[in-house]
């Protein structure tokens, strides 16, 4: 393995920016790495997103007004979730409305996917998923497209959301 600076001929070569340091810290940087929390909170700093833990000691954040979750699944937390959770509720009367415009959504994309939940006080939330299994690992760059994923494609469905729904307390009486 070479230990040198990666030069122009070897980093035009593999698509990279010769920069970067040696080929060996290159290939480190590239190589899939296990999944962690501390990875995912690691992404969120680097990207000058704030950040919480709740009660429960899962990650979340708030992206233009919505509540976001960074979640960990399986034997060895290999899996990786985004959700999402609109910012308002229906009442239960806009229940088959709202399950209409989901079903839309997730016949026409594959992210993400968007579903609703009934409380128990009658009001129905909407949420959204991304999730990938990264049993084998990912790197950081691969680790990050999934986040952004997850924040941008909710984002998008939330927006169709306000559109569909305006709310009334932000237009003039």
């Amino acid at each position: 393995m070479r230990r040198e600076p990666l030069d122009d001929a070897t980093a035009a070569e593999l698509g990279l920016d010769a920069g970067r340091g040696t080929v060996r810290q290159v290939l480190a940087d590239l190589a899939p790495r296990p999944l962690d929390r501390a990875r995912v909170v690691d992404w969120l700093g680097s990207e000058g997103y704030s950040y919480f833990v709740d009660s429960e000691g899962d990650l979340g954040g708030i992206w233009q007004g919505r509540l976001f979750y960074f979640l960990l699944f399986g034997e060895n937390d290999e899996i990786v979730q985004v959700r999402g959770q609109w910012h308002r509720d229906l009442t239960i009367e806009r229940l088959e409305e709202i399950l209409e415009v989901c079903n839309e959504w997730n016949a026409d994309r594959i992210w993400p996917k968007a579903y609703t939940r009934v409380r128990d006080n009658g009001m129905v939330q909407v949420y959204t998923e991304v999730t990938v299994d990264l049993e084998f690992g990912a790197n950081d760059e691969q680790l990050a497209d999934v986040l952004q994923c997850g924040l941008s494609t909710a984002s998008l469905f939330f927006d169709t959301l306000d559109d569909t729904y305006p709310d009334p307390l932000r237009s003039t009486p």
